[in-house]
């Protein structure tokens, strides 16, 4: 048997001389500040070049709050894009939604959202959509949607806590508007107007939901959701990622006092979005940037909200039944 292991012989061959090779000298360009905005700087036929320049012109825009003139500079930087570049045809696209948004343009602003839906591929490029649309429909007011947008967010990472803490606090915020302006807040009569419009089937459905009673149920199980994940993922932080976790504590752990479900209701609601807060499970399920073909998502509805209808508490429970008494 052998104990050592054998080499080939060319291993021991000495080496060839190597060829010397003269490497061409590199010269790097020298950018002065804002140099894409000059006028000269489009006097190039390279497109690579073109889209760079009315990029850059965009970016700057938007920085200095200038939307029409960003909107304007992303149209030009569109005509430049190659086909293949799908990562900044994306970053345009999404850039003139924002500008549409700022502008007042909302059916602009969500045609630009479905282009930028075609080229969806993975959960990333899902959660960047979703969050878009959030901001659109908050920028108009239509609640229904937004709301249907979060819950995509808390379906598609039901183990990310902020989208359960955005979902709660829109539902806090309708309360309080609900509560000072009656039964119909301008942003309540926006979901009515919604409805017309011709929304998605959730989205109407979601617009339909928008009583008080099943407002505070939602707004109570997306914080019992938030307080769960945050003290489940508060074991591996430290630094101001624990800081902003133990803040964010405090405030859910107030505005559930301020909610005052009852003691059996925090239980049921406590037991139905706890079911898949398993470690073990929690790393399986975890699909963050997969490709979409291998994702089975479930709906809001489907894997939280039917299950915390059927434990009847609001038979027992809510707003209406304090009003009652």
């Amino acid at each position: 048997m052998e104990i050592f292991a054998t080499f080939d012989d060319s291993v021991f061959l000495e080496a060839r001389d190597k060829v010397s090779v003269t490497l061409c000298p590199y010269h790097a360009k020298l950018c002065e500040p804002e140099w894409f905005c000059e006028n000269t700087a489009l006097n190039t036929d390279d497109p690579l070049e073109k889209q760079k320049i009315y990029k850059f012109r965009g970016d700057l825009a938007v920085r200095q709050g200038d939307h029409q003139k960003a909107l304007d500079a992303y149209s030009s930087c569109q005509e430049w894009i190659a086909d293949n570049n799908l990562t900044i045809r994306r970053d345009v696209l999404e850039g003139m939604a924002r500008c549409c948004t700022k502008l007042g343009q909302r059916d602009r602003a969500l045609d630009f959202a479905d282009l930028l839906s075609k080229d969806v591929s993975n959960t990333c490029h899902l959660t960047s959509l979703l969050l878009l649309k959030v901001s659109i429909y908050q920028h108009f007011g239509a609640v229904g949607s937004k709301m249907s947008a979060l819950q995509q967010l808390c379906s598609l990472l039901p183990f990310n806590p902020w989208h359960w803490y955005n979902l709660g606090q829109m539902c806090l915020q309708l309360l309080d508007s609900g509560r000072t302006t009656g039964s119909c807040s301008p942003e309540r009569c926006e979901s009515s107007e919604e409805q017309n419009d011709g929304g998605t089937e959730e989205q109407q459905r979601e617009a339909a939901e928008l009583n008080d009673n099943r407002i505070w149920l939602k707004a109570c199980v997306c914080f019992i959701r938030t307080r769960l994940l945050l003290r489940i993922l508060r074991q591996q932080q430290s630094s101001f990622v624990l800081q902003r976790t133990e803040s964010t504590l405090q405030m859910t752990d107030e505005v559930l006092q301020r909610l005052s479900p009852k003691e059996t209701t925090l239980h049921a609601l406590t037991e139905v979005v706890s079911e898949d807060l398993i470690p073990e499970k929690m790393r399986e399920d975890c699909q963050d940037g997969d490709s979409l073909a291998s994702v089975c998502v479930q709906s809001f509805r489907e894997r939280w909200w039917n299950k915390i209808l059927l434990t009847g508490v609001l038979e027992t429970d809510g707003l209406q039944t304090r009003t009652q008494c």
